[in-house]
């Protein structure tokens, strides 16, 4: 029987609640602790949520000896540094998305595994689920061809005054927020890396992008288009377009329990259901796989390199405005 790996919340983030209930329904792992800045928060959060130990430092939950895992759900800007300290005081981390804000720090962090033989993943939670294990398995078989043209979309409002996202040097904007997950589908999907990016952004005020706009070419002549936003309404999807069909998921970076994704070949179009499960559970099966089993990580820490290079370089392109190669 497998030894149970006591998790530990590294912060009071909203996202935490998506991760209690698979942590909860797994029988491999047990939610030990919650640290926060003040004990008097770390107290409170972990009297809400049921949860055995609370610190009122980030660095008095990693010194303690029985946490096996973190989950790094601080501010983007955050990622890096106590993902670092995470391994360094004997932790794994599974780190939310965006995993640094820079390659230097991704190298940094994957620096930190080979040092300490720990296992940071960057946590895109939609890469573990059965629907989109199933749509890169009709794309490899051939269902719609030869892949020629892939768009995605991900929008919502967000009206959170003060909320981080719009602080540019926190590593706000919604490129790093939620366009992060069409670009991360395609490059899935074609299973390469880009070699051109051409980028558009309406800025905030906090210098951050409220929208951006961006397309993106593959050597083997796939082409990409995205939108993502925090100023339009909710909005999500990806098409995936190939010489002999379509197809359609309605829902990509989000899929549920019930699943319906759309396939079109001439004039028919087919309706294939897929049985889903728990958003969250495939990233924390995975991360229990890798440490308990040594099973390689399904997102490899080059893998969310690849996604961090192609939008550092959007960002750059929008800048410019002019579109660039990724070397």
């Amino acid at each position: 029987m497998d030894k149970v790996l006591n998790w530990g919340l590294l912060s009071t983030a909203k996202i935490n609640r998506a991760l209690i209930k698979p942590l909860r329904a797994s029988k491999r792992t047990r939610l030990l602790g919650v640290a926060s800045r003040s004990q008097s928060s770390a107290d409170a959060y972990a009297s809400e949520w049921s949860i055995p130990r609370a610190y009122g430092s980030y660095e008095a939950m990693l010194a303690d000896p029985e946490i096996d895992v973190v989950y790094n759900s601080l501010p983007n800007h955050l990622h890096t540094e106590w993902t670092i300290k995470a391994l360094q005081a004997g932790k794994h981390v599974l780190c939310e998305k965006p995993l640094t804000l820079t390659l230097d720090e991704v190298d940094r962090i994957i620096a930190a595994t080979k040092e300490t033989g720990n296992i940071a993943v960057e946590a895109f939670m939609y890469r573990h689920h059965t629907q989109t294990l199933k749509v890169k398995e009709l794309v490899d078989e051939g269902l719609v061809g030869q892949v020629q043209f892939i768009r995605g979309s991900f929008t919502f409002m967000l009206t959170r005054e003060g909320n981080y996202r719009f602080v540019k040097e926190y590593g706000g904007g919604s490129l790093w927020d939620v366009g992060c997950y069409p670009i991360s589908f395609a490059r899935m999907i074609v299973g390469e890396e880009p070699v051109e990016v051409f980028g558009w952004q309406v800025l905030g005020p906090g210098g951050s992008d409220d929208s951006f706009y961006g397309q993106m070419r593959f050597g083997n002549g796939v082409h990409m288009q995205f939108d993502c936003g925090f100023k339009s309404q909710f909005r999500s999807f990806v098409e995936i377009v190939g010489t002999e069909g379509s197809i359609q998921i309605p829902a990509p970076f989000k899929p549920g329990l019930k699943n319906e994704i759309y396939v079109t070949r001439g004039d028919k179009q087919e309706t294939i259901k897929i049985k889903g499960q728990e958003l969250y559970l495939g990233e924390v099966d995975d991360m229990c796989d890798a440490v308990l089993h040594g099973k390689t990580p399904r997102i490899s820490l080059m893998d969310s390199r690849g996604n961090i290079a192609a939008i550092l370089k959007f960002l750059e392109s929008a800048q410019e405005g002019k579109p660039l190669k990724i070397a």
